[in-house]
């Protein structure tokens, strides 16, 4: 989400050298910036944060996009040698009260936050290029996410591919560990039409496949932002989560969200949480309710 940010930035402010410090499998994302945008990628399991700070030289100003203890670990060092530091805001309160059903309104999508971290450090007002969406061939698929409460269930999820395979359409999947691969590879040799590429390309590589897509079926997860980054439409289904929370893919449109509004709902901005029912009733989504939404023509 922060990729869009940056190439805005750098557009709108050519003068200024960006360098974006994240860990190396990062890289791909911020291949193709601007001149002004330099990409530093770090290894958090071979590296020090002493050692990364060492690596790094002095710097004008700091945008904290992180606001966890390593960013602010690093933001510190920077600060003392003459910095001039901005930590991002993430609202927090405002968060947890959405998450106890005591706050209605959305919050404002991490992409203004962004923003507003380099506004406060003098940059010019950012306006984000909104995201061309294109007319591919072909769906993906990404069935998995970080936490359970996140994930549409798998033996909906297959009865999802076999519909859009009866149907004729061809079908890529997108996972991530050995057995989510597992999982992907037994609908692949299943399905007609189908093919798995889990685990087969690197991030780049992947970016090439989703933006020839025309839709993508994702979970509140990376696949969603990373089709938001090029451009591809997202039928995005959410559990436990809510787009109000600020995490919608940029570019993609709310209706394109297939969600049950529930009470509970969001019971965590993260997903990270035991349903407190026990049963993941914000998951009870038909099947045919996601083809449905796949088959709409835009």
């Amino acid at each position: 989400m922060l990729a869009p940010v940056v190439c805005a930035a750098a557009k709108q402010n050519p003068e200024v050298q960006i360098t974006v410090l994240s860990q190396q499998r990062m890289a791909d994302l911020f291949a193709d910036m601007p001149k002004n945008v330099v990409f530093h990628g770090v290894d958090l399991k071979q590296q020090s944060l002493r050692e990364i700070v060492f690596g790094l030289g002095t710097f004008d100003a700091v945008a904290d996009m992180h606001g966890v203890w390593r960013s602010r670990y690093i933001s510190m060092a920077m600060l003392l040698r003459g910095a001039q530091v901005r930590t991002i805001q993430k609202g927090r309160f405002a968060r947890f009260l959405l998450t106890c059903g005591m706050w209605h309104r959305p919050l404002k999508h991490m992409s203004l936050r962004y923003s507003n971290v380099l506004n406060g450090l003098g940059l010019t007002r950012i306006a984000l290029d909104a995201p061309s969406m294109r007319a591919g061939k072909g769906i993906g698929i990404a069935p998995f996410a970080a936490h359970e409460g996140k994930i549409y269930p798998i033996e909906r999820m297959e009865r999802v591919v076999e519909l859009l395979s009866k149907r004729g359409e061809r079908i890529v999947l997108f996972g991530g560990g050995e057995k989510e691969q597992t999982v992907l590879d037994s609908w692949a040799k299943k399905y007609n039409g189908v093919e798995t590429i889990a685990g087969k390309k690197s991030l780049r590589e992947e970016l090439d496949v989703i933006r020839g897509l025309r839709v993508m079926v994702s979970m509140d997860s990376a696949n969603m932002h990373l089709a938001s980054l090029v451009g591809t439409r997202v039928i995005s289904i959410w559990g436990a989560t809510h787009p109000n929370a600020g995490f919608l893919g940029s570019g993609q449109n709310e209706g394109d969200c297939i969600q049950r509004e529930l009470k509970c709902r969001p019971c965590s901005i993260y997903g990270n949480r035991k349903c407190k029912f026990g049963d993941y009733r914000c998951m009870d989504i038909a099947p045919e309710e996601i083809v449905a939404k796949v088959m709409e023509e835009k």
